[in-house]
């Protein structure tokens, strides 16, 4: 009898601790000012190694078509992976506390100074921004794509049509999701199955 391999968690570091939890998110949270999905991917995947690019994509994936803000079912899934319900709770109180005081704190700011031109023309620029980071992280993982089931031409040009969806002709993101997601999952289980 062989001996099994050790399981994926096993093979790379973890938060030795609940606070290392709150504290890694809570730093997450407020590098993400924009959307965070590039701060969470070069974190957790490149300088903590708590997850490999495949491992994140799969999770990501996931966390985006559960309800509420993807970043947020992420922390509950990684909290939940090391430490089961606490960790979850943890994960997501690092991710909410702190971010939620410094909104606060913004909306006092802001109710103060919303007709100076200068903050209209700041927040427009902090949009693009924030785009261009989101298509930076999606070129990044793309190489964990080569690994999947389907080959990179195929998730391609899912990636094409799910754009070309939402952005082209304006079509609600739960039917795109719903379509291009069932029409993804058939494929892949069809591949796997073979």
């Amino acid at each position: 009898m062989t001996a099994q391999p050790a399981d994926d968690e096993d093979t790379h570091p973890q938060p030795k601790s609940l606070t290392d939890l709150f504290v890694s998110f809570t730093l997450l949270a407020l590098q993400g000012f924009g959307g965070v999905l590039a701060v969470v991917q070069r974190e957790l995947v490149e300088k903590k190694r708590w997850m490999t690019r495949e491992e994140f994509v799969e999770e990501w994936a996931v966390a985006q078509i559960m309800p509420g803000p993807n970043v947020v079912n992420l922390s509950l899934m990684i909290g939940h992976r090391y430490f089961g319900l606490r960790g979850a709770m943890v994960a997501l109180a690092g991710m909410l506390t702190v971010p939620l005081l410094v909104v606060l704190m913004l909306a006092v700011v802001y109710a103060q100074f919303a007709g100076h031109p200068g903050v209209a023309g700041a927040l427009r620029g902090m949009g693009a921004v924030a785009a261009g980071l989101i298509a930076a992280t999606g070129l990044k993982l793309m190489g964990a794509l080569k690994k999947h089931p389907l080959g990179l031409p195929m998730c391609i040009a899912l990636a094409v049509l799910c754009f070309s969806g939402i952005a082209l002709l304006r079509l609600p993101l739960v039917y795109v999701l719903l379509g291009l997601g069932v029409t993804a999952c058939t494929l892949t289980y069809r591949k796997l199955d073979r």
